[in-house]
């Protein structure tokens, strides 16, 4: 009986985690103002995103590898939608990568800097500035080039050759 609880468990953290990261796709898809036929996909995007750096991190990868391969992933199912549908690339990507942001490392990042300011500054305050400031630039940066990898491979090797 423990052992389905855990695995009820489990399954339930994993469906509340698809539909909570496809509500900020959402919403940020609707700021963007992108088509109204389109929000479902991103949020999709976003489920796809967010669940997946979720899968990979729980097998025990980094942080920055997995939200770089789940970019990726990301960037993939958006080129093919972007085919298939005849939309611009950027309509499902943009809102699909939010839940992908590093928020929380950014906000500490801002909070030790403005301790510096307020308390003066101390080694455990610049340690924790740099750390959570490198992660941020590191995550932000796997989620860039994530996503513009697919598209470089698509539009490397389906070019007609003369």
């Amino acid at each position: 009986m423990e052992v389905l609880m855990e695995i009820f468990t489990v399954t339930m953290t994993y469906v509340l985690s698809i539909i909570f990261s496809a509500i900020p796709a959402v919403g940020f898809g609707m700021v963007f103002n992108v088509p109204k036929d389109t929000l479902i996909f991103c949020a999709f995007g976003g489920a796809i995103a967010y669940i997946s750096r979720m899968l990979l991190l729980d097998a025990g990868l980094a942080l920055e590898l997995s939200t770089f391969i789940a970019a990726t992933i990301v960037g993939m199912v958006t080129l093919y939608w972007s085919r298939k549908y005849i939309v611009p690339r950027p309509v499902y990507t943009i809102a699909s990568i939010i839940p992908l942001l590093p928020g929380t490392y950014a906000f500490e990042t801002i909070i030790n800097l403005i301790s510096m300011n307020v308390h003066g500054v101390s080694i455990e305050l610049i340690t924790l500035f740099i750390d959570n400031g490198l992660k941020t630039i590191i995550v932000l940066g796997a989620i860039g080039f994530g996503l513009a990898l697919p598209s470089l491979y698509y539009i490397r090797y389906n070019r007609p050759i003369i």
